[in-house]
């Protein structure tokens, strides 16, 4: 009877993780994701934790060049394999044009089609940054919901209008798939893995690599570094950094020349918000700059980005990166 009541504490729960690794993969993604998983392994063996990641590296050949240059050995995707989860790191693109130059390869369609054969055998399939776009070109995240990395949203909108995409989160789990923000969202990914077999484990591979848990975005995002080429919203975006504090959507579309209507449409379709919601964004990169490098208070920076009392920003600012007043401002030398 002890002996078989020892047996079954000694049971490893393994998780068989293939990652998927393409020419031009993100070097930082793909060392992130492995060092995670490794630290989660050692911490587990360590503290003698039923867990246990079982990590492959795959890929359509026998070898792989990073973005950088880097030769990776890998093992050639087996059409047999049933991996439990399959990682694709973010490719090493970081504008429209080299991003959608990377999805007409030849070889993304042949990672699109064994995605397609690995999640129809019951795999979850994850990815982070750019690599977000690779699974939504497979139709994996048709009908779904995704984030991606923050200033490609617009361009993640205009080519996949079938998926609901949220980029002020980390992570979006929608059904069996898993996508996670921009480049160093590699790291959340990996540590989102570990917690579905052991929270206490992944808290304590985060606290090991001195890592905080950051759910959202938003408090990264520069609204003027969002990559579109579209000229009303781009007209508009101009406008209204010059008129935060007497912002009005008639006087918006009168300059960029639309009606009200269009303009909202097109702001929707390209940055996914309303024109209001978008100089709020606006309003709350010029205040958390102003916290950063003056000495004014909450109020006096209320007034100069456009809000009647300190009370609002404050409420707004918690919102939409997350901290308090005294998170965001730094100190200022004299």
């Amino acid at each position: 009877m002890w002996r078989f009541l020892y047996q079954r504490r000694c049971i490893v729960s393994s998780m068989r993780i293939t990652v998927f690794v393409l020419d031009g993969v993100f070097d930082t993604g793909l060392s992130v994701i492995l060092d995670t998983l490794a630290t989660a392994n050692d911490l587990a063996e360590a503290g003698r934790k039923s867990v246990r990641h079982e990590v492959t590296l795959t890929g359509l050949g026998r070898t792989a060049t990073t973005h950088h240059g880097l030769r990776v050995p890998l093992s050639p995707a087996a059409v047999g394999a049933h991996p439990d989860v399959v990682i694709v790191p973010a490719l090493g693109c970081k504008t429209r044009e080299t991003l959608l130059a990377a999805l007409e390869r030849s070889d993304v369609d042949d990672a699109c089609g064994l995605l397609r054969g690995w999640s129809k055998s019951g795999a979850r399939i994850a990815g982070a940054c750019t690599s977000t776009f690779l699974l939504a070109q497979s139709g994996l995240l048709d009908g779904g919901r995704a984030t991606t990395t923050w200033w490609l949203a617009p361009v993640f909108r205009e080519r996949f209008p079938q998926v609901t995409l949220d980029e002020s989160r980390m992570i979006v789990q929608s059904k069996r798939m898993v996508t996670a923000g921009a480049a160093l969202a590699h790291v959340d990914l990996a540590l989102w893995l570990v917690r579905q077999r052991s929270p206490a484990l992944a808290h304590a591979t985060a606290r090991h690599l001195v890592f905080d848990a950051r759910p959202s975005q938003a408090a990264f995002a520069m609204p003027d570094h969002l990559e579109h080429a579209d000229p009303i919203v781009l007209r508009f975006e101009q406008w209204a950094r010059r008129n935060l504090c007497d912002f009005s959507l008639a006087g918006a579309a009168k300059h960029v020349g639309s009606s009200e209507r269009t303009l909202e449409r097109r702001l929707r379709a390209v940055l996914g918000k309303t024109p209001l919601g978008y100089v709020q964004e606006l309003r709350v990169e010029a205040a958390v700059y102003r916290l950063r490098t003056t000495k004014e208070s909450i109020d006096e920076i209320a007034a100069a980005v456009g809000y009647g009392d300190g009370v609002t920003l404050r409420t707004l600012l918690r919102k939409k990166t997350g901290r308090g007043i005294r998170e965001l401002r730094v100190p200022v030398l004299d």
